[in-house]
Protein backbone atom coordinates (compact mmCIF):
# COMPACT_ATOMS: atom_id res chain seq x y z
CA UNK A 1 0.00 0.00 0.00
CA UNK A 2 0.91 3.43 -1.00
CA UNK A 3 0.68 6.53 0.92
CA UNK A 4 -0.97 9.79 -0.20
CA UNK A 5 -0.38 13.34 0.94
CA UNK A 6 -2.46 15.89 0.00
CA UNK A 7 -2.32 19.33 1.01
CA UNK A 8 -6.20 20.97 -0.37
CA UNK A 9 -6.65 24.47 -0.39
CA UNK A 10 -10.73 24.97 0.19
CA UNK A 11 -12.97 27.62 0.78
CA UNK A 12 -13.70 28.41 4.52
CA UNK A 13 -17.13 27.75 4.77
CA UNK A 14 -19.68 25.83 6.57
CA UNK A 15 -19.76 21.59 5.53
CA UNK A 16 -16.87 22.19 3.49
CA UNK A 17 -15.03 19.24 5.96
CA UNK A 18 -18.14 17.65 5.96
CA UNK A 19 -18.14 17.45 2.43
CA UNK A 20 -14.81 16.58 2.00
CA UNK A 21 -14.71 13.59 4.40
CA UNK A 22 -18.02 12.80 3.07
CA UNK A 23 -16.25 11.50 -0.27
CA UNK A 24 -13.79 9.58 1.94
CA UNK A 25 -16.57 7.31 3.24
CA UNK A 26 -19.45 7.41 0.46
CA UNK A 27 -16.45 5.23 -1.09
CA UNK A 28 -15.39 3.51 1.31
CA UNK A 29 -11.83 4.74 2.23
CA UNK A 30 -9.99 5.49 5.39
CA UNK A 31 -8.49 8.37 6.37
CA UNK A 32 -5.45 7.67 8.16
CA UNK A 33 -5.20 11.92 9.40
CA UNK A 34 -7.03 15.07 8.27
CA UNK A 35 -5.83 18.64 9.74
CA UNK A 36 -7.60 21.74 8.97
CA UNK A 37 -6.74 25.35 9.20
CA UNK A 38 -6.95 29.03 7.76
CA UNK A 39 -4.42 30.10 5.54
CA UNK A 40 -2.91 33.50 5.26
CA UNK A 41 -5.36 34.67 3.06
CA UNK A 42 -9.16 35.43 4.39
CA UNK A 43 -11.40 32.85 3.52
CA UNK A 44 -9.46 29.89 2.51
CA UNK A 45 -8.10 26.78 5.07
CA UNK A 46 -5.89 24.02 3.96
CA UNK A 47 -6.42 20.66 4.66
CA UNK A 48 -3.82 18.37 4.51
CA UNK A 49 -5.19 14.55 4.50
CA UNK A 50 -3.43 11.49 4.50
CA UNK A 51 -4.51 8.30 3.42
CA UNK A 52 -3.36 4.86 1.93
CA UNK A 53 -4.53 2.43 -1.00
CA UNK A 54 -3.04 1.48 -4.50
CA UNK A 55 -1.66 3.47 -7.30
CA UNK A 56 -5.83 3.31 -8.75
CA UNK A 57 -7.29 4.11 -5.26
CA UNK A 58 -5.09 7.13 -4.49
CA UNK A 59 -5.61 8.81 -8.09
CA UNK A 60 -9.14 8.03 -7.52
CA UNK A 61 -9.42 9.91 -4.43
CA UNK A 62 -7.55 12.95 -5.73
CA UNK A 63 -9.99 12.76 -8.86
CA UNK A 64 -12.92 12.76 -6.77
CA UNK A 65 -11.74 16.00 -4.44
CA UNK A 66 -11.13 18.10 -7.71
CA UNK A 67 -14.71 17.59 -8.09
CA UNK A 68 -15.60 19.32 -5.18
CA UNK A 69 -16.66 22.79 -5.27
CA UNK A 70 -14.88 24.19 -2.81
CA UNK A 71 -11.71 22.56 -3.60
CA UNK A 72 -9.76 25.19 -4.97
CA UNK A 73 -6.63 23.52 -5.26
CA UNK A 74 -4.88 19.96 -4.32
CA UNK A 75 -1.17 19.53 -4.50
CA UNK A 76 0.07 15.56 -3.63
CA UNK A 77 2.93 16.32 -1.14
CA UNK A 78 6.08 14.02 -1.82
CA UNK A 79 8.65 13.49 0.58
CA UNK A 80 11.12 14.82 -1.89
CA UNK A 81 9.31 18.40 -2.24
CA UNK A 82 7.49 18.70 0.89
CA UNK A 83 8.15 19.30 4.80
CA UNK A 84 5.76 16.98 7.24
CA UNK A 85 5.20 17.41 10.65
CA UNK A 86 3.06 16.43 13.19
CA UNK A 87 2.85 17.09 17.00
CA UNK A 88 2.17 14.21 19.23
CA UNK A 89 1.79 14.84 22.93
CA UNK A 90 2.40 11.53 25.28
CA UNK A 91 1.48 10.87 29.21
CA UNK A 92 3.98 8.51 30.58
CA UNK A 93 3.52 7.09 34.08
CA UNK A 94 6.87 8.30 36.17
CA UNK A 95 7.91 8.75 39.65
CA UNK A 96 11.30 9.61 41.34
CA UNK A 97 12.69 6.47 40.37
CA UNK A 98 12.07 6.63 36.61
CA UNK A 99 11.51 10.55 35.90
CA UNK A 100 15.72 10.91 35.15
CA UNK A 101 15.21 8.37 32.88
CA UNK A 102 12.49 9.78 30.95
CA UNK A 103 14.08 13.09 30.56
CA UNK A 104 17.56 11.94 29.41
CA UNK A 105 15.21 9.91 26.02
CA UNK A 106 13.14 13.32 25.82
CA UNK A 107 15.93 15.10 25.11
CA UNK A 108 18.00 12.72 23.04
CA UNK A 109 14.88 13.39 20.70
CA UNK A 110 15.01 17.04 20.97
CA UNK A 111 10.89 16.63 22.62
CA UNK A 112 9.60 19.01 25.93
CA UNK A 113 8.57 18.05 28.92
CA UNK A 114 4.97 20.72 28.60
CA UNK A 115 3.98 19.10 32.53
CA UNK A 116 5.01 17.84 35.69
CA UNK A 117 2.67 15.62 37.87
CA UNK A 118 3.76 13.49 40.95
CA UNK A 119 2.99 9.97 39.69
CA UNK A 120 3.14 11.32 35.41
CA UNK A 121 4.86 13.61 32.99
CA UNK A 122 3.82 14.86 29.81
CA UNK A 123 5.77 15.18 26.89
CA UNK A 124 5.87 16.94 23.46
CA UNK A 125 7.09 16.05 20.58
CA UNK A 126 7.03 17.87 16.92
CA UNK A 127 8.84 15.87 14.06
CA UNK A 128 8.25 13.22 11.14
CA UNK A 129 6.87 9.54 11.73
CA UNK A 130 10.08 8.47 12.40
CA UNK A 131 11.17 10.69 14.91
CA UNK A 132 7.63 9.72 16.84
CA UNK A 133 8.07 6.50 16.19
CA UNK A 134 11.41 6.41 17.81
CA UNK A 135 10.91 8.17 20.47
CA UNK A 136 7.50 5.85 21.35
CA UNK A 137 9.93 3.01 20.75
CA UNK A 138 12.43 4.27 23.56
CA UNK A 139 9.55 5.18 26.20
CA UNK A 140 8.20 1.03 25.38
CA UNK A 141 9.69 0.11 28.27
CA UNK A 142 7.67 2.91 30.40
CA UNK A 143 4.06 2.83 31.02
CA UNK A 144 2.64 5.35 28.72
CA UNK A 145 -0.67 5.98 29.94
CA UNK A 146 -2.66 7.97 26.88
CA UNK A 147 -1.35 9.64 23.51
CA UNK A 148 -2.62 12.74 21.51
CA UNK A 149 -1.94 13.19 18.30
CA UNK A 150 -2.19 15.85 15.92
CA UNK A 151 -2.31 14.20 12.80
CA UNK A 152 0.20 15.59 9.69
CA UNK A 153 0.53 18.77 8.32
CA UNK A 154 2.42 19.25 5.46
CA UNK A 155 3.60 22.29 2.93
CA UNK A 156 5.56 21.86 -0.33
CA UNK A 157 9.12 23.62 -0.20
CA UNK A 158 9.71 26.63 -2.19
CA UNK A 159 7.03 28.56 -4.15
CA UNK A 160 4.54 26.64 -5.10
CA UNK A 161 1.53 27.42 -8.36
CA UNK A 162 -0.82 28.94 -5.72
CA UNK A 163 1.43 31.39 -4.11
CA UNK A 164 2.85 32.28 -7.33
CA UNK A 165 -0.74 32.64 -9.22
CA UNK A 166 -1.33 35.01 -6.14
CA UNK A 167 1.50 37.07 -6.98
CA UNK A 168 0.89 37.54 -10.49
CA UNK A 169 -2.51 38.68 -9.96
CA UNK A 170 -1.32 40.95 -6.85
CA UNK A 171 1.03 43.19 -9.60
Amino acid sequence: MEELILSILVHNSAGVLTRVSGLFSRRGYNIDSLTVGPTNTEGISRMTVVAHGNQQILEQIEKQLRKLEDVLEIFALSAETSVYRELVMIKVEANQDTRADIVSIVDIFRAKIVDVSPDSMVIEVTGTHSKINGLLAMLDGFNIVEIVRTGVAGIARGLNDFEINKKENRG
